[in-house]
């Protein structure tokens, strides 16, 4: 039997964020379980977020001419097998089909964990010549990587992504296009996301497999722990030899393109609903909420022109380009229909009865601080933006005063040990840049190498755990 919504009381996040984290995600409907282990349903609320982080990313990989294609999601493993490397680094969580139409594959297909291999044998037929490149191709798409431990949106059996794949003459060209796609990512985050991130190269045992190098963005959670928020490669040619990717340059010699891969997936909302809310539910920044305003009409005793009202000050708040929905619903009570509101994080809250109606006036109710201010209709559209510019600013520098807060230099190990036991976050630390060591230290802290940020300076010192020279501070954290 189906418990009541009313009689199941939301955790709190002040007690237990992990507890808090799937409770909110499934009252707030932005995702469930599914039958098949591993795996969620994203439902329309939840679906919605996906859609707008297309809209925007779709927005900004146009201003570099990317086009959106799709792919198979079938590999043959002889592709994979191609690039030794890197199926060498997906063979623990590879799903592979042995048997189609009940007769044995001669050779399996892989449900696909990334998409490098068939992608680029696609582009061994199609890149010919200088002129046809450079190729800038993008796919919205599932994929399936058999994980052992999930967790709602953070880590989960299949998930959805974008998988960005290009080509280019040169790697200067290259280089180009992972930064700035790093940089799109970081737009998303920060802008849209009131998250803010840091961002650099990855450790050589940290780095996408088969790429010539990897660069990430990372973002703290209110655990201290990191999330890996996107990531960014340059596979230099170690793809384009195995498969054949070669064209004419421009002096009629033939040359092997230069290829870079990046993405990032529905993880992303896991660490956004993470980060942000509170012991009432989720609090969802303005700029990517699919809904802003909620207007709540309030009946005493005539509903026609409270109702008629309402869709007064929809119609006006829409056309201002704000996404709104009203609640006219009559049941379940108002208070629990506020409380349904504040769990899915709806930014504004409007309320709207009688004496707003009368007074020509509305009841504006603030989702992150609780404030509640009345304006009149006149005043109601531009007071809305501004409230709505206010919250995503508020959000930001919340969340940014407490990434600085909770990034630390460290020198000793005894210190890095014990920040590591208690409040975690990120510590910048010298590191010889040895797997070895750095497989020692993740095995005694638990901290694994996050990246070494882009602006960081060279500085001469021993490593913090065995003593040997280094010359950079890496930054490390516990991660998801």
């Amino acid at each position: 039997m189906k418990q009541p919504f009313e009689k199941r009381e939301l955790k709190k996040k002040s007690e237990n964020l992990s507890d808090w984290y799937t409770d909110v995600i499934l009252k707030s409907e932005l995702a469930d379980y599914a039958p098949v282990k591993g795996c969620m349903v994203i439902r329309p609320y939840g679906f919605s977020i996906w859609e707008k982080v297309q809209e925007i990313f779709n927005g900004l990989m146009k201003t570099k001419g990317v086009q959106n294609a799709y792919f198979p999601l079938f590999i043959p493993l002889s592709l994979l097998e191609k690039e030794k490397e890197h199926v060498q680094g997906f063979s623990p969580e590879l799903a592979i089909v042995t048997i189609g139409g009940r007769e044995k594959l001669k050779d399996p297909l892989v449900v696909r964990p990334t998409s490098e291999t068939i992608i680029y044998a696609m582009y061994a037929k199609w890149i010919h010549s200088w002129r046809d490149l450079p190729m800038l191709i993008n796919q919205w798409n599932n994929v399936v990587r058999w994980e052992k431990r999930t967790y709602l949106f953070l880590r989960t059996t299949e998930f959805l992504w974008q998988e960005g794949h290009t080509a280019h003459e040169t790697e200067k060209e290259a280089m180009e296009m992972v930064l700035t796609a790093l940089d799109w990512y970081r737009q998303v985050y920060e802008d849209y996301f009131a998250l803010p991130v840091v961002y650099g190269i990855k450790s050589q045992s940290e780095k996408f497999a088969g790429a010539k190098a990897t660069y990430a963005i990372e973002a703290l959670m209110p655990d201290g722990k990191a999330l890996q928020a996107a990531t960014s490669h340059n596979l230099g040619q170690n793809f384009s030899k195995p498969f054949d990717i070669h064209f004419q340059n421009r002096e009629g010699k033939e040359d092997f393109v230069w290829q870079t891969s990046w993405g990032i997936s529905t993880r992303s909302l896991g660490g956004l609903f993470m980060a942000h809310g509170d012991d009432n539910g989720l609090i969802l920044p303005p700029k990517i909420a699919p809904i802003q305003v909620v207007i709540m009409p309030i009946f005493q005793k005539d509903r026609e022109s409270v109702i008629s009202y309402c869709g007064q000050l929809k119609e006006v708040l829409t056309n201002g380009g704000i996404r709104v929905h009203i609640d006219n619903r009559e049941e379940p009570s108002v208070g629990r229909r506020f409380n349904e509101w504040e769990i899915k994080g709806v930014p504004l809250r409007f309320e709207v009865g009688q004496r707003e109606t009368t007074d020509r006036s509305v009841t504006v109710a603030r989702r992150d601080t609780g404030q509640k201010v009345t304006l009149t209709r006149d005043q109601m559209l531009i007071e809305t933006e501004k409230l709505l510019v206010t919250i995503q600013g508020q959000l930001f520098t919340k969340q940014k005063e407490f990434l600085t807060k909770n990034t630390h230099d460290v020198d000793s190990y005894e210190g890095f040990k014990k920040i590591m036991e208690t409040s975690r976050g990120y510590l910048r630390a010298l590191w010889c840049e040895d797997a070895v060591c750095e497989a020692a230290i993740k095995k005694e802290t638990k901290a694994s190498t996050r990246c070494l940020l882009l602006e960081t300076k060279n500085e001469q010192g021993a490593c913090i755990h065995c003593g040997k020279a280094a010359t950079h501070r890496w930054l490390f954290a516990q991660a998801y």
